[in-house]
Parts: structure tokens; sequence; C-alpha cells
């Protein structure tokens, strides 16, 4: 099977429409979703539509040539475009699509993996914060919790080259990971989610200051801080079996490396290495794009943690590389994985009314603030996860890609 047959597409709408939007409870009548997708995707973004109508909700279309080398209008505007065509922001025409919409789905597809390879970063990042403005937009919608987003993939046989899979292979990833052979797909995904919550609420009832991340290439101390709370299962991504939290970034100590490759304006990452003190990356080196990473790094408050991640390999059937973070941050396989984002905090690990916040208390409990980056770096190595509790005793939370709560 190459490609994914009428039955599995609609079964994928279906997860997308009642269970990946409204936080995993799905849309309600009236409501309205900004449906974005480029033409490559045109099958699965008619599946989703359709089931969005059927639920009895509105639609507003962002359908998108397909990006590529050859005639994506984004590489055109970057190799011939002025500095001013490149930063535009169409303020009002974004915030009336935020103000306009309940719900956001994007789906990730990838005609050409590398339709910006060969531009100068400096370019691609000053077009990227010129986005800065929507996500603040977006951000502020959701704190007071009147917008829901969720992302889905679609592979193409660019991804699928660039991962090293056969497309036929590459879909069987998608449609596993997704539980799309489930006669209920929707169910299954909040059967899930409710098995998330139990560990979420788990590792809260621990009340963890701080957690040791150990293994033959890792060393590192993540302090998690005052008011905070895990995260995970809101069906923001399909999929989705990370266990996440926003740490205190002054409390990283230590170094890390990462085994799977990341991408970043278009540029692949891999053989990433860190080395943190007090809360800074302090030294980092990468075997491929090392200048890619750098620059990345480089912006302001990118050399922080914003993130710190789990997935347990039992409820995760992703064992390969899939060449996008969505999957990728989602890996099972032999050992499950761990992760941390360098940037932007997740603002909704914190525990109690987001809105209420100042942006100097954020700053107070050590929340970083990033708008420009937010970017998983993954190992699917064997790691250790060591949490010291109020008491000052240590307990192991994690181990061989497993969760170990009583």
């Amino acid at each position: 099977m190459a490609m994914p047959n009428e039955n599995m597409l609609k079964k994928y709408a279906q997860v997308m429409v009642h269970y990946g939007l409204n936080n995993g409870k799905g849309i309600n009548k009236g409501e309205t979703v900004f449906l974005v997708g480029q033409e490559c995707a045109k099958d699965l973004f008619m599946a989703i539509a359709k089931e969005i109508y059927a639920a009895g909700g509105n639609l507003i279309s962002h359908y998108q040539p397909n990006n590529t080398r050859q005639d994506g209008l984004v590489r055109f505007l970057l190799e011939n475009g002025s500095d001013e065509q490149v930063s535009f922001f169409p303020k009002l025409y974004w915030q009336g699509v935020v103000d306009s919409v309940d719900h956001i789905l994007f789906i990730i597809s990838d005609p050409d993996i590398h339709a910006l390879e060969g531009l100068p970063a400096a370019r691609i990042s000053m077009m990227n914060s010129a986005r800065a403005p929507y996500m603040a937009m977006r951000e502020k919608k959701e704190q007071a919790g009147k917008l829901s987003w969720t992302l889905c993939l679609y592979g193409t046989a660019s991804a699928a080259e660039e991962a090293g899979l056969p497309l036929d292979e590459y879909w069987e990833q998608i449609i596993e990971a997704c539980y799309l052979r489930e006669d209920d797909p929707v169910t299954k995904w909040k059967n899930i989610q409710a098995e998330i919550e139990t560990i979420k609420h788990k590792l809260d009832a621990l009340q963890i200051e701080k957690l040791h991340i150990k293994g033959v290439d890792a060393d590192l101390e993540i302090r998690l801080g005052k008011n905070r709370q895990w995260l995970g299962g809101t069906g923001r991504n399909i999929p989705s079996f990370e266990v996440f939290i926003s740490p205190d970034w002054r409390g990283t100590q230590g170094r890390i490396n990462f085994n799977q490759p990341l991408y970043y304006s278009g540029k692949r990452i891999a053989g990433v290495s860190l080395v943190f003190e007090n809360g800074v990356v302090v030294a980092s080196s990468a075997t491929e794009n090392e200048d890619a990473l750098k620059e990345m790094i480089a912006q302001d408050n990118a050399d922080k943690v914003g993130e710190f991640s789990l997935t347990d390999r039992r409820h995760s059937r992703i064992t390969k590389f899939m060449a996008t973070t969505l999957f990728d941050e989602n890996m099972g396989g032999e050992f499950g994985n761990t992760h941390i984002a360098l940037g932007n905090a997740y603002k909704d690990s914190f525990p109690g009314n987001i809105a209420a916040i100042t942006e100097e208390q954020w700053k107070e409990m050590g929340y970083n603030a990033c708008p420009k980056v937010h970017t998983d770096i993954v190992s699917t190595t064997n790691r250790t996860v060591t949490a010291t509790l109020p008491d000052g005793s240590q307990k192991i939370i994690y181990s061989n890609g497993e969760f170990l709560l009583d």
C-alpha cells in the first residue's frame, strides 16, 4: 500500500476533527476551523474539510501551492524579494483570522523537504521572525481558553526519501502511529489520553524538584522549579505520546548528546551535542550543518531550555526516523525517547490562571521567553531519569523507555 485508501483517510480525518481539536474533545457544532495544507495533501485536506462540515462546523481554507525548489513561492520570495517583502506581515489579516476561528488544523506535508536548501539562514530567520506577532496573537487567545490547534502528517515521497524509507513503509508508520486500523480510532485515542493523564497526575504528585538524566551520552540536571505541572495527551499533535514540562531554565546543568537529526530553517542538523552551565548553552556542536545549529542558538533566549520530555515506548508504535519533529519527538522503539526543546517555554505548564500572570512574573519563575524558536532535539538512546523529591530522596521515574511510577 503506497498511499492510504479512502476509508483510511476518513478515519484520519475523524481522529483530527473529533479528537485532535478542542483539546481531545473534538469540535462542536457552529465552531470554525482554519485548515492549512499544501496541494500535495489534497485528498487528506478534502477528507478533513468534509468531516468538519459533517460535524456542523465552519471552514476557513488556507490551501497552498506546493513549496518546492523548482516553483515554490516561498523560495521565490526568499531569492528575489526585498527585505521589506520578506519581512512583510499583514497584521490586520492575521488578526482577523485569529479572531474568526475556534480551532487551527495544520497538515504537515513536504513535497520537497529541501525546498529552502542553499538559501541564507539569515533570510529564512527574517521571514520566520516576521510571523512572531501571529504566534503571539494565537497564544493570547489560546491562553484565554478560546482557541485550540492540532497538527498531523501527510506522507510524501520527499519525506520518505529523507527518512530512508520507501513511501509505503513511511505511510505504514503514520497508519500505525495514529491507530488508523482500529475500528474506532477516536475512542482508542481517548483511552490513550486517559493513560497519559494518569502518568501526569502521578508525576505532579511527586512534587519533583529536579531531574538527573543519565546515559552513555548524557549527564544532565534539570531543575523543574515551582508553579509547574506536567503536560501531554491533549490532542494538539497527532500522534502525541510524550509527557513533558517547561522547567526553570536557570537550573539546567551538564552535557547531553542527541542521536536523531532535526530540521531548522530548511536544513538538516545531525549529531548535536550541547553543554549547559547555569541554564545557558555554553558549547554546542553538530556533525552536520553546525552553522545552522549555532545560528538558531544565537537567537534571543534560544540558548535556554523551554521543554523537557519523555515518551513511554508502550504507547508509541513509531519505530523509524521520520524526518519530521511531529513523529520523531514521539518515537517509541526499544528505549522510547528523551528530548529537550531550546527556546520558548509552554506557559500552560503553569497550573494556575495563565492570563493573570505578568511578563515579569513569568521571568521570575524561569519560564523562558523566545517567540522565534522552539526546537525539539531528540535522542532514542537508553536514558535513566532520576527525580529528587522535596525531602531530598531520589526516585527513578524512567528507565529502558518506560515510566516507573507506582
